[in-house]
């Protein structure tokens, strides 16, 4: 991640009908907080009218207490593998299948000696003995085993996201290795500026769920505003009308983005919601309804889907 530095904050004179926003980095503070102003900003935008949707790299078994820390929103978990409901509720999710599962970490192994795999399920994580313990979290990870144990131990429980760690590598090496082991068969990024590199299945990103998701509210990509910091935003803000790097963002991120806010120490996302609230003010327009529900009905990742004419007039629940 690199050092924030000014850049000049830009609105658009429409304010978008949905705001799609990261969390580490971008929407929380670097102690991992909400701050006052922040959480009032994604109070007022939604009383105006405008959906807030959070995308994040956080698996499912995180939801529960990002809900606590920052409210009552859709999430979009696991880079885009998991869609849970404002309470909740796991609405949707979009695993990684067990065989590419497994031919990935075996071409993974064969190319890249000394990686150690990590596990996202569902509910909990599992991991290598060898993979590193500062990226457990505070709970106990379970179950422990081979990679080829994680995922055949319990049929039936869904993968949605692989991690691969590497002890000496650098992240850009590693990621450029890992992305040519991987090709087709899963999306590659990375998040966290360590040697660590994240897989789904393929088509599932942050932007492909995002899109799917919104087509069924009725919202175009040109309405939606997305932020980010890191390369995992990348699909999100290259798909959307109105993308906003952080100003202590990736320089892939900074170079790719059409905006760019403050930093997130400096509540940049909040600067450009009051400013999208502000808009509404001056010049109200029709926005969609706060709440739907997921139905599950459609996969982000079938391109059937996406290309559903009816997608428009179908809106969730």
């Amino acid at each position: 991640m690199t050092t924030a530095r000014a850049l000049p904050l830009i609105v658009p004179p429409v304010a978008p009908k949905l705001i799609a926003t990261d969390l580490d980095g971008t929407l929380l503070r670097s102690d991992g907080t909400l701050s006052d102003r922040t959480r009032t900003a994604l109070a007022a935008a939604e009383r105006a009218g405008i959906r807030v949707v959070l995308v994040t790299g956080r698996p499912p078994r995180r939801v529960p207490d990002l809900l606590a820390t920052i409210g009552p929103h859709y999430v979009i978990a696991a880079n885009g593998a998991a869609v849970h409901a404002p309470d909740g509720t796991l609405a949707h999710m979009s695993p990684i299948r067990p065989l590419a599962a497994t031919r990935l970490i075996t071409r993974m192994r064969r190319a890249i000696p000394g990686v150690t795999f990590a596990v996202e399920y569902d509910k909990n994580f599992g991991h290598e003995s060898a993979y590193p313990t500062w990226s457990f979290g505070e709970e106990t990870a379970e179950p422990v085993g081979t990679a080829g144990e994680l995922l055949t131990r319990i049929p039936g429980r869904p993968v949605l996201k692989i991690l691969a760690h590497h002890p000496t590598l650098p992240l850009d090496d590693f990621y450029q290795q890992a992305r040519q082991s991987a090709g087709s068969s899963a999306e590659t990024t990375h998040s966290t500026g360590l040697s660590l590199v994240e897989f789904s299945a393929p088509r599932v990103t942050k932007a492909t769920t995002l899109l799917a998701w919104s087509r069924r509210l009725g919202v175009g990509s040109h309405e939606i505003a997305a932020f980010g910091d890191m390369p995992n935003d990348l699909p999100m803000l290259t798909a959307v009308g109105h993308s906003y790097a952080m100003a202590n963002a990736h320089p892939d991120v900074l170079e790719a983005a059409r905006h760019h806010a403050p930093a997130n120490d400096e509540d940049g996302v909040a600067q450009v919601l009051e400013r999208f609230v502000d808009t509404l003010v001056q010049r109200p327009s029709r926005h969609i309804p706060m709440w739907t529900v997921w139905d599950g009905s459609a996969d982000p990742a079938d391109p059937a889907d996406a290309a559903d004419p009816a997608d428009a007039a179908d809106p969730l629940g």
